[in-house]
């Protein structure tokens, strides 16, 4: 991942958002706040920028992966599902999953808003 361009594109698409790193050295996921739980706990919204995500569960987030730019590997209880662009797919709670792309852009819409305390790793 070509990080220093991924977090200036998403600084230009989303001024003054929170941008996150899953680790500072070698990320392989870039997150951005778009619409935080802290303003609606009902629901929280994110652009993820991905390589690999870490494979997680949540207890009672319902999270929708919309890919917006490149194609996803999305791997759903060790099933591997395809997704391209314009595609989406509902994560029911309690289900394992992790997602495989390069440099694939997605929306993530939770429901509650997502939180730390529901991202339970694998």
């Amino acid at each position: 991942m070509n990080v220093e361009v991924v977090l200036k594109e998403l600084g230009q698409k989303f001024p003054g958002e929170k941008i996150f790193r899953n680790d500072e050295k070698q990320p392989t996921e870039i997150i951005c706040e778009i619409e935080p739980t802290s303003e609606h706990p009902e629901y929280s919204v994110a652009v993820a920028v991905i390589d690999r995500s870490a494979p997680h569960f949540h207890h009672k987030t319902e999270e929708v992966y919309e890919v917006l730019k490149g194609e996803l590997d999305l791997y759903i209880d060790g099933k591997q599902l395809k997704l391209k662009k314009g595609e989406k797919y509902t994560i029911k709670p309690g289900i394992k999953h992790c997602a495989v792309g390069q440099e694939t852009w997605i929306k993530v819409t939770a429901r509650p808003g997502w939180k730390i305390e529901d991202h339970i790793l694998i």
